[in-house]
């Protein structure tokens, strides 16, 4: 049992791998594949909803304010984007179009909703990560459909109907929790103080959560019609934007006294998000980019979690 709550993320990321590769290659169950995929629609928002609730308790709404690391951490989020952006609008016929596609997507996709419970864990301030979470959804809402449409046109879609659907897509999942539990911190005192001593519970769905995401995300890769030359490409410059965006934000953090916040706020990313964004907004193949994305940030989270037991 010490090992399994040691190496939840590595344990949960293997079983999502595995149990992906398995599950396709059982031909008994090849009629089940449609039924699977509409499952794991519903079983995974529900997860990620009663994690972000239960993290969300923890959280006093009365204490939600900006810090100046916010700041920093949007203009490098917004700043990086739009650069990446500008660079393809000027150079539409770059050789590296869809890895600097892969880039962008990397690079303004919004902090993690799970970001919160990887951040308690490590001994991080939630409550100032929850404020940013909420901020970075709202920088990718309005900044994305700004530039998108001139890196990638495509027909009938408008900033307002980018906005929309950006909105549609990821604030159900971070407003409902956090106002289900303002409701039950409020009305409910009791049951509130019962669900505070579920102490690890939400890191456990996440766990559960993650399996289903690494799941997810294998089927992206697998089912991509991308080259391996681009692949690699796509997959390098994810993982230099992940450990770019921990290291800025850490950095960033460490000047503000909240360094665990501010590196999880910039580095861990709302993957799920990114891959839609590829396939809605840009080139398909750029969804890669958020799968590899996915398999980065949690080596990262894992490694700080056997770090944070080492007291370290």
């Amino acid at each position: 049992m010490k090992f399994l709550r040691d190496w939840t993320l590595p344990i949960s990321m293997l079983t999502g791998l595995l149990g992906y590769i398995l599950y396709v290659h059982l031909p008994f169950l090849d009629s089940t594949h449609e039924t699977a995929l509409h499952l794991v629609g519903i079983i995974q928002p529900a997860l990620i909803f009663t994690m972000l609730f239960l993290s969300f308790c923890k959280v006093n709404p009365k204490e939600l304010r900006l810090q100046r690391w916010h700041g920093w951490l949007m203009l490098v989020q917004a700043g990086s984007f739009a650069l990446l952006s500008l660079l393809l609008i000027i150079f539409p016929n770059i050789p590296a179009h869809v890895v600097i596609e892969g880039a962008m997507i990397c690079m303004i996709c919004p902090t993690a909703t799970a970001a919160v419970v990887i951040t308690d864990k490590l001994g991080g301030n939630a409550t100032t990560l929850t404020s940013y979470t909420i901020i970075s959804n709202l920088v990718a809402a309005i900044v994305a459909p700004l530039l998108l449409p001139m890196v990638h046109p495509i027909a009938g879609l408008t900033f307002f109907k980018s906005f929309c659907l950006i909105l549609s897509k990821v604030f159900p999942l971070l407003i409902c929790p956090f106002l289900a539990a303002c409701v039950v911190r409020t009305f409910f005192p009791s049951l509130h103080r019962k669900l505070l001593l579920a102490k690890d519970l939400a890191f456990y769905l996440w766990a559960v959560a993650l399996a289903i995401a690494i799941a997810v995300t294998v089927r992206a890769l697998v089912h991509s019609d991308v080259s391996l030359m681009y692949e690699v490409g796509i997959g390098v410059i994810s993982l230099i934007c992940c450990l770019l965006q921990f290291y800025v934000g850490r950095n960033i953090g460490h000047q503000y006294d909240d360094v665990i916040s501010a590196g999880q706020g910039l580095g861990q990313k709302n993957t799920v998000f990114a891959i839609w964004m590829g396939y809605t907004f840009l080139t398909p193949i750029t969804a890669v980019a958020g799968g590899f994305y996915s398999v980065w940030h949690n080596t990262i989270n894992s490694y700080q979690l056997y770090r944070k037991r080492q007291g370290k």
